[in-house]
């Protein structure tokens, strides 16, 4: 015996109709995503703007209020990877790229080429460079001067950091550049000894001597090396907060014993002599021990410290 099975026509066609409708309807969804986020057109790299995040120097996200402020800004260059960084003909040549609390923006839309680059970056920006590897730069002798909205002070403008991102392409995605101190920093705390009357003044003035303010820098290495000829001046250090204070000073050594430090609180000079050896890219820690009796300062050498950040 046979056996009939009684299909219903009218069910399948209006299963068939619903599928064909579901499907219509994925393809509009996807379509009308598509428009409302437009894709880059990562075939053609002069199409693909570049952007740049910048992370400062121990310090993990790339801003904080630690790091780099509204209207900081760094100098940029891009070049081949397989050339050397030059003044001019490069892709990019030492573009000012301003930092307006969130994002990094030049003057004008860059734009990636075809092809493998490195980027290299320093802060703060030098108008007019003259060299690559040997760019004049000085700290500044005055580093107790304020920072301003309109200029740096010259703590800031002395502290010179550097970053460098090789073998990138033409992306849509932020090249993030990890920023480094290449100067030297001298941190001095002031200690009441104890036979040191009174509390110790928060107001005092902090002189470092005897060290070289002036270098060349090459700026595809990131490296700073002190004026050969230069002349030995002083430096007023920048007062951190209550008895602590510090200065940038430029990568070299002292071999002989000569005064260094200075502090001058009411009215009363205290000098330290010492050789010493500042290194490039780390934070020398020193605490003054003061005394009643001027000749009797004593110190004590704190440590080092690799890649330091301003809330040391």
């Amino acid at each position: 015996m046979k056996h009939i099975r009684n299909i219903n026509m009218g069910s399948t066609l209006n299963f068939a109709s619903a599928l064909t409708m579901a499907v219509a309807l994925t393809l509009s969804f996807v379509s009308c995503s598509n428009e409302s986020e437009p894709a880059i057109n990562q075939g053609n790299a002069k199409e693909i703007p570049m952007t740049f995040e910048a992370t400062y120097p121990g310090i993990s996200s790339r801003a904080t209020e630690e790091g780099f402020e509204s209207n900081d800004k760094i100098g940029l260059y891009v070049a081949a990877s397989d050339a050397p960084l030059e003044i001019g003909g490069t892709l990019v040549n030492n573009e000012p790229m301003t930092f307006d609390g969130t994002n990094w923006t030049a003057t004008r839309t860059l734009y990636w080429d075809e092809g493998t680059y490195n980027a290299y970056a320093y802060y703060p920006y030098i108008k007019g460079i003259s060299s690559i590897e040997d760019q004049p730069f000085s700290v500044s002798l005055d580093q107790s001067t304020a920072k301003t909205t309109e200029k740096l002070g010259g703590y800031e403008a002395s502290d010179l950091l550097f970053a460098a991102k090789k073998g990138i392409t033409a992306s849509a995605s932020p090249v993030n550049l990890t920023f480094k101190h290449i100067m030297s920093k001298l941190t001095i705390r002031l200690i009441k000894g104890e036979d040191f009357e009174g509390d110790m003044p928060t107001d005092a003035t902090v002189y470092i001597h005897n060290t070289i303010p002036t270098a060349t820098i090459d700026l595809q290495a990131g490296v700073a090396t002190r004026n050969m000829k230069g002349n030995r001046q002083t430096i007023i250090a920048h007062h951190d907060f209550s008895t602590i204070y510090s200065a940038i000073i430029v990568p070299q050594r002292i071999e002989n014993r000569m005064p260094l430090i200075e502090v001058e609180m009411k009215g009363v000079s205290y000098l330290f002599e010492s050789k010493f050896q500042f290194k490039a890219g780390t934070e020398h820690l020193v605490n003054l021990i003061i005394s009643d009796n001027p000749e009797k300062v004593k110190i004590d050498v704190g440590g080092e410290v690799q890649g330091w950040n301003e809330s040391n």
